[in-house]
């Protein structure tokens, strides 16, 4: 059993999107292979209305997945296929766009205008890029949460884990999905798959990930934890990506930590990308665009 090393450690940027939400982005653009199969992480946490009210209107989305977990507020949705529906605090929306959807997403306050949330985007394989669409929308209370003796606590969204199986299933990527919560000073061991690509994003609180192998520390009398292996901190809105390995290993801060652990199989498969539509090459993504321009994206079911 390995301690997985730490690749990198990156701090969330802020960026404007949609018609001028301000949010904060993990990842996402760019050369993304290190997280293959994921493509995106932001981070749309905000207390002032005006900067996110104006939502994400009417967008096309074809050849991935979007994950959205709302954590303060809510989200209200609409798409091209008569859908509409908002999801709040605790829920996940899963949307697969396949071979095309157009849709929009407008977040909202609670009552004290604070928003909350996070999007991932995950590739589909060729093989599924023109699927049809279809949504899983999970309400808070069908999520299975798992605490551990310790007062660790693990929501589980998607995949298997401390044997609980989360209720988001059929996805491409075959990914983990997981809301972790390690109690003040705890220090915790998690296993994570050994052949998946992983990533940490904290959100509340702070820790210390430990970033070589080696055999759990023990305490010291007056000097608290003896490491036998570096220690990266890792603070709010910082993202941990994961080299290969059996594990990963957190010390929580005094305040604890609260971060989503998410793995997926990597697809090892050509991207070619622009905005919101992901396909293999570039004369897919060019006759994409051409179908929007001739209204002809959206496909019969």
């Amino acid at each position: 059993m390995s301690i997985r090393p730490i690749k990198r450690l990156i701090k969330a940027k802020p960026t404007l999107e949609g018609a001028g939400v301000h949010l904060r982005r993990a990842f996402g653009f760019g050369n993304t292979s290190d997280f293959d199969p994921f493509l995106l992480l932001d981070d749309f946490r905000n207390d002032i209305p005006g900067d996110y009210l104006a939502g994400f209107p009417w967008h096309p989305h074809r050849g991935i997945e979007t994950i959205t977990y709302v954590l303060a507020g809510t989200v209200e949705h609409g798409d091209s296929m008569g859908n509409r529906g908002a999801i709040g605090a605790g829920d996940i929306q899963w949307m697969t766009a396949g071979r095309g959807i157009i849709h929009q997403e407008m977040p909202k306050g609670d009552p004290l205008g604070q928003m909350h949330g996070f999007q991932l985007w995950a590739n589909l394989p060729s093989s599924l890029k023109m699927t049809a669409p279809r949504y899983q929308e999970v309400k808070a209370p069908e999520i299975p949460e798992v605490i551990d003796d310790d007062g660790t606590r693990a929501r589980v969204v998607c995949g298997t884990f401390w044997g609980k199986k989360g209720p988001v299933d059929g996805i491409a990527a075959d990914p983990t999905y997981l809301d972790v919560t390690v109690p003040p000073n705890k220090r915790k061991k998690l296993p994570v798959e050994t052949t998946r690509h992983a990533f940490a994003y904290v959100f509340a609180g702070s820790g210390k990930f430990c970033n070589a192998s080696g055999p759990l520390s023990v305490p010291t009398e007056g000097l608290g934890w003896a490491d036998t292996a570096p220690l990266k901190e890792a603070d709010n809105r910082s993202l941990v990506l994961f080299d290969s390995g059996d594990d990963i290993e957190v010390q929580a801060g005094e305040d604890g930590i609260r971060f989503l652990l998410v793995s997926g199989k990597p697809l090892q498969e050509p991207v070619a990308w622009y905005g919101p539509i992901v396909m293999n090459t570039q004369e897919e993504l060019q006759q994409a665009f051409q179908e929007l321009q001739k209204g002809t994206f959206l496909k019969p079911t």
